[in-house]
């Protein structure tokens, strides 16, 4: 028996050297004719066959899946707005805490030093824009002056969640993270120069703009010029010309999770789950259904940094339950199954989708709701053009579909579909009138009937202020985009490109699915 398996071994592994050897024989070879690739000796062609993504610094893979999105607890506030409904949603990369006070001044030092500098008012507005607010700790009745005043910027916060940050501004983190190790990433590949000049970017104005670089224009003392790039570094045996996407080099961008995916990865549903069947459920993001660590040694401490009851946010002075009197550091509780932390307590976080009561009409793979269409505008010869803000420099490439444009099309007609299925009928102004039925001028009338509008944005999971409630995954609440507040951070995500598994669960999987043909 010892020996049949032996020998089994012996014969995968001398199967896997053997499709290794051939695939590495044949990778500058094209399948479709024959000829070789990756060399300017037939036409230049390349391709980069071999790519495998890599886990980011910081992030963690979740492997999609499908779940049961919604509250399936007990819904105590009777709103029904989180029906649960399965759905699947494909995999990706997320921090595996909330963007901290420092990483976020490292953000807000990078637009002092390229925006802020500049004697243009405008411009610095950019910089002014993207400052936390700080008042967001000030309350009428309560002392928190000490957190106005040192909380972003003290040494002793560095390692907390940052706070007062809207929407909007952790879109603009986001996308500033994207150029930033885009940038990083062509220089250390050698297509572009390291610059230490106030810009940060060498010849291109007010930083590195990955839509920018890959249009191959930038904008240099006013004026758009195309192919300055090339100028700027030669990218290793690519013949000097500027990366691709087809390189491998560049990521995709991170952006903030949508709902069905932050809701995903708090559940860690992979700790309880054996080929398909969940052997329990969950009411928390860890795999029991109290508060409290079950292990000896920790003696019932609590797993999450929440306000237990009225006036208790620590608990009695000498066995403080959760040592936490507002925000504590990230990574002070365990992980959950995922290796993600504080996706219950701390701080609730920002999601991608606009809030809507009910979203059960929503696709049951990778759900979202909040898509504008874009198309890149055209020059008159048909190309792709690129515009610049004029303060900024920020590249304004693209137009919203048009009516007209999407016509033709299955998949959508609309350009904004925001709004698109939004039945929630007793929202609208006249809600009780035959009259308003299907009327979309009637909807949400945002400061009269109803908080509700398309600036306005759902938010996940409890926070240091919050009961044990909102430390279900399925819960949800909304604010609008331009408002923060001392409880709400954020975490951004990066989309898995390629196979949905990494590449050892894909030879595992390989592995087992030979034993059981070579079984039978």
């Amino acid at each position: 028996m010892n020996t049949s398996k032996t020998l089994s071994k012996i014969f995968i592994t001398a199967l896997a050297i053997f499709v290794c050897s051939c695939s590495n024989k044949h990778k500058n070879i094209s399948k479709t004719t024959g000829w070789k690739i990756n060399t300017n000796e037939n036409g230049g062609f390349e391709a980069e066959l071999n790519y495998e993504q890599e886990t980011p610094s910081g992030m963690v893979f979740i492997e999609g899946g499908s779940f049961v999105m919604g509250q399936t607890g007990e819904d105590v506030l009777m709103d029904y707005n989180a029906i649960p409904r399965k759905v699947s949603v494909a995999s990706f990369y997320m921090d595996e805490t909330e963007i901290t006070n420092s990483q976020y001044r490292e953000y807000i030092y990078w637009l002092k030093k390229v925006y802020a500098a500049d004697e243009d008012s405008t411009i610095m507005k950019t910089y002014l824009n993207a400052l936390p607010d700080t008042n967001a700790w000030r309350s009428e009745l309560g002392y928190n002056e000490p957190m106005v005043n040192n909380y972003f910027r003290h040494a002793g916060f560095s390692h907390y969640p940052v706070v007062g940050v809207s929407w909007d501004q952790a879109r603009d983190f986001c996308d500033w993270r994207t150029d930033r190790v885009n940038e990083l990433a062509l220089i250390e590949a050698g297509a572009l120069e390291y610059s230490t000049n106030k810009k940060m970017s060498g010849a291109y104005e007010y930083g590195f703009i990955t839509e920018t670089y890959l249009a191959g224009q930038q904008k240099i003392n006013g004026k758009i010029q195309k192919g300055g790039f090339e100028n700027l570094g030669k990218l290793k045996d690519k013949e000097g010309r500027i990366g691709r996407l087809e390189d491998g080099i560049l990521i995709s961008g991170y952006r903030l999770p949508t709902e069905a995916e932050w809701e995903f990865a708090a559940w860690g549903l992979k700790g309880n789950s054996i080929e398909e069947n969940i052997n329990h459920g969950r009411y928390y993001p860890w795999d029991r259904n109290s508060l409290r660590d079950n292990r000896k040694q920790f003696q019932g401490q609590l797993l999450a940094n929440f306000k237990r009851g009225g006036g208790d946010n620590m608990g009695i002075a000498g066995s403080l339950n959760d040592a936490g009197s507002r925000t504590m550091e990230v990574k002070s509780f365990p992980p959950n199954d995922y290796g993600l932390y504080d996706m219950a307590g701390n701080v609730s976080e920002w999601v991608l989708d606009v809030y809507r009561p009910m979203s059960d009409n929503q696709d049951d793979f990778m759900p979202f709701r909040g898509n504008v269409f874009y198309d890149m505008k055209k020059n008159d010869e048909g190309t792709n053009k690129a515009e610049f803000n004029e303060t900024t420099g920020q590249m304004q490439d693209t137009l919203a579909i048009t009516d007209n444009s999407g016509q033709s099309r299955r998949n959508y007609f609309n350009a904004n579909n925001t709004n698109k299925s939004d039945g929630d009928i007793e929202s609208s102004i006249f809600y009780d009138s035959p009259d308003a039925i299907g009327d979309e001028e009637a909807m949400y009338d945002y400061g009269k009937t109803t908080l509700i509008n398309d600036h306005v944005h759902v938010y996940k999971g409890g926070s240091w202020n919050d009961r044990e409630y909102w430390l279900n995954p399925g819960t949800r609440r909304y604010l609008n985009s331009f408002l923060s507040a001392n409880n709400i951070g954020f975490r951004c995500v990066l989309d898995r490109m390629g196979p949905s598994t990494e590449m050892d669960n894909r030879d595992k999987r390989k592995r087992r699915q030979f034993t059981r043909k070579t079984s039978r």
